[in-house]
Formats: structure tokens, sequence, C-alpha cells
């Protein structure tokens, strides 16, 4: 077996879709020759905890946890926030939103202080235990995943101190992203400037969606477009192994939307568009039921309470992922929203992956021209309308509803191309790189003169 160290600060018990991109690496690269070793936090802070998902570390993987310095404790205390409360909720807001005076000064701080991250604190603590393992456990390869972009940093110290291959994940572009701070010239170009050496000095770049790609060529051309590669986020068929489709209680028409909304991502669109086919009496607000699983902002809970069919809405906290797959397979059709931002044609979450896999009709709220639309017409799994096309929000929902009062299929998934998105296939294309960047550092080592 090979070795590789990867370096992620979001792994069990860390909760949320964040968390499962690298937890499939590490289930699968044995299946492909290499045994991942995990570096990661004791007590990091995160915006969910799922304790279910450490079953799901498979026996034997060696995971070492560092101490941190978490600066979102004091942030709380700031903002009067409690240690429960996500860090994610409420934050990504439109421009004419007014923020709190402790919101405002908060955000300066992280936008001036924190850079690349809050997470810039456990650099010296992961580097130093990093350096330890590529001695100790004689790794041959180095992998991380970000955000927070303090792995990648953390990764590239490692790579400049041992020589050894490293490729750098993404799941989110870096800088300018609709989630990255808007900083001021000095820090900006701070970052920029990390930015720039991680995508230079890594061996390669591994990207979730094409968009982070593209975003990273076109604000450094010079890079060499070769250097990224496409590893699409997935679904993992035995996650639905043990779980039965025709198990449930409930026979109304169910649409089940989970994960976070909150911000500049809110269901008012889809929820007016429903409530414009009850009222029109297209839809018997009895036989549907919206639900929606995971954490929301409070404007979002505002939206849910001024539904005009109030019994229609069933509103869940987060929950252990294995129980959010079981809602999935308990219902009839699958809701996603993207967030209303200028780049959000090319923003692919990864809960997408999922809901195909199921395999259950998709309604997508998002640009109907861009990378989710491809995938769903590629993969034949349902509709998208974006967010200002009510009209045909409230079509694919109508479309699917009569399908499930008559018993008749409007959607018929393509099973092949969905199986190119099993978690499996995508991490023997990771291993396939690593197997390539490790041959090439072995080729150039032999090729050295003798002294």
């Amino acid at each position: 077996m090979h070795k590789v160290l990867i370096v992620a600060y979001y792994f069990p018990p860390s909760g949320g879709p964040g968390v499962q991109r690298v937890l499939k690496f590490v289930q699968y690269l044995r299946n492909f020759g290499w045994e991942p070793l995990v570096l990661t936090v004791k007590d990091g802070i995160f915006p969910a905890r799922d304790e279910s998902l450490l079953d799901e570390i498979p026996e034997g993987i060696k995971v070492y946890r560092t101490d941190i310095f978490e600066p979102y404790d004091l942030y709380r205390k700031l903002t009067g926030r409690e240690k429960s409360d996500g860090i994610d909720v409420n934050t990504l807001r439109s421009k004419d939103t007014r923020m709190p005076l402790s919101e405002r000064l908060t955000e300066f701080i992280r936008a001036t202080f924190f850079i690349p991250d809050a997470r810039m604190l456990w650099r010296r603590y992961a580097v130093r235990k990093g350096l330890e393992l590529v001695e100790d456990e004689k790794i041959e390869a180095i992998y991380s995943s970000s955000p927070p972009y303090t792995c990648s940093l953390i990764a590239r110290d490692l790579k400049r101190k041992t020589g050894l291959p490293w490729i750098a994940g993404f799941r989110d572009p870096w800088t300018g992203f609709l989630t990255t701070p808007d900083r001021w010239i000095l820090p900006a170009k701070v970052e920029r400037r990390m930015e720039r050496t991680v995508f230079d000095e890594a061996d390669g770049v591994d990207v979730a969606w094409k968009g982070i790609a593209e975003d990273a060529l076109s604000k450094y051309p010079e890079l060499n477009p070769a250097k990224f590669h496409h590893l699409p986020n997935g679904f993992d068929s035995e996650d639905f192994s043990d779980i039965d489709p025709s198990d449930r209680s409930d026979t109304r028409f169910t649409v089940t939307y989970t994960g976070s909304m909150y911000g500049l991502r809110t269901p008012k669109d889809f929820l007016e568009s429903v409530e414009g086919l009850i009222e029109q009496g297209k839809v018997n607000p009895e036989k549907i039921r919206l639900r929606f699983i995971g954490r929301f902002g409070a404007e979002v809970h505002e939206m849910f309470s001024q539904f005009s069919a109030p019994a229609v809405i069933e509103v869940e906290g987060y929950m252990p992922h294995s129980e959010s797959i079981k809602r999935l397979f308990a219902s009839d059709a699958l809701l996603l929203v993207v967030d209303t931002t200028s780049d959000s044609a090319e923003i692919v979450p990864g809960k997408i992956y999922e809901y195909i896999g199921t395999p259950k009709p998709v309604i997508a709220v998002a640009p109907e021209e861009g990378a989710i639309a491809d995938l769903i017409t590629e993969t034949k799994s349902g509709f998208v309308a974006h967010q200002t096309n009510k009209r045909g929000i409230a079509q694919a929902f109508l479309t699917l509803y009569n399908d499930h009062v008559n018993g008749t299929h409007s959607v018929n998934p393509d099973k092949a191309a969905i199986a190119r998105y099993e978690r499996k296939n995508v991490t023997g294309e990771l291993a396939q790189l690593l197997n390539e960047f490790v041959n090439k550092k072995e080729l150039i080592v032999e090729d050295l003169p003798d002294v």
C-alpha cells in the first residue's frame, strides 16, 4: 500500500455535506492501493456535528487530531450567539441588508486579520504534526481539502519541507467567492498571494465542480490548465443498501429539501409557485407535503410560517446523514435551491449527487443554463427552472404531482449516466492521479546523476 496524508478540517464528528467528500475518499482509497492517514483537528467548531459519521471511518484508518485555537468562540461572545449556533447561518446577505454593529465589527476583523480564514491558527500545530507523520509513517503523497483554505497552506508548507507530491483539493473557489470575506486592498493582496502560491506549487489541483478551475484560470491565466482535474462530488450506493423505498406511512406527494438555507438562498420563489397552484385549484393542499430538513435562517423560518397552507410545511432540524438519506427515499421529489448570485450558474452543491443517486425526480431552482442544468440533462433526473421563472417552477411541481396522483412517470433517469458519479469511481480517479504524481517523482529521482 502507498500512503497518502489527507489534511482536512472537516472530518467526523463534523457533519454537513462538506465532510462527505473526504470521508468517502478515506473509505475507498484502500480499494485502489492507497492507505489514507488523516490529519485533522481535535476540537473543531463545525456548522453541524454528526457523531454517527465516526462509525463510517473504516477500521484501522489512522486519524491524527491536533490542537487548534478557534477565534469563533470570541465571535460568538461579540455577537451574542450560543456555542451550539452554526457559524454559517445568516452570514450570506444581499448587499442592501443592514447588519448589526456587532456583526459589522466582527466581519471587519475577519476580513482584515483572519487570512485566509479563521482556521489560520491551526497551521503551526498541523505542520508540526504533519512533518512528524511524513517521517514516521513513510508518507508518499499529500492531499488537502479546502475550504477552509488554511488546509491548502498546511499542505503547501509540508510540500515545501518534504518535496512530496501534493494534490490540492477544492470544494469551492477561493478569493472572491460568495462565502469569502470582502477584504480591503492590503489583506486582499496578501490572500491573493497565498492563493497563487498554492496553485503554483501543487502538483495537481482537484476541483469538485468545473467552475472552480475556470475561476482560478480567469484570475491567473498563466497557470497550466492541465494542472486542474475535475473530480465531481458523488453519491455512495452503499449508503442506500439498507433502505426500503416502499417503507413510508405518509402517502401525500412529498417534496424534500435537505441542507441549509439563509440569506441569498431561500425557498421564496418555490413556495410562491406552489401557493399559486393551490389558489388555482390545480393542487390539493391536503395531498402534498413540503419537507425541509436542515438549518435555516430566521427569514426562511418566517417564509415557512407565512405559507398560506401551514399544514403542508414540515420543518425538521439537522439530522444524522443516514437519517437524511432515509427521508430522501421516503419522498416523491427532491428540491434543490441555489444562491441567487452572479456566479450561481457554475455552483454545483454536493447534495445534488445524492439526489440523483436515489434516483428521485429533482426540482432544481437554479439557472437554466449552467452546471446544474447540464447535470440534470445528462442524467435525465428532473426539471430546472430559474428563480425568476415561477411558471417553470410551478409546471415542474404540477407535472410530478400529477404523476403521483395518476401513477405515471414523466422522469426516467439514465442509470448509466448516474453511475459515473458513484463515490467509488471518483475515488478511483483520485488514486490514478496520486499514482501519476508518485511515479513521476520516482522517475525524476532515478534520472538524477550520481554525485
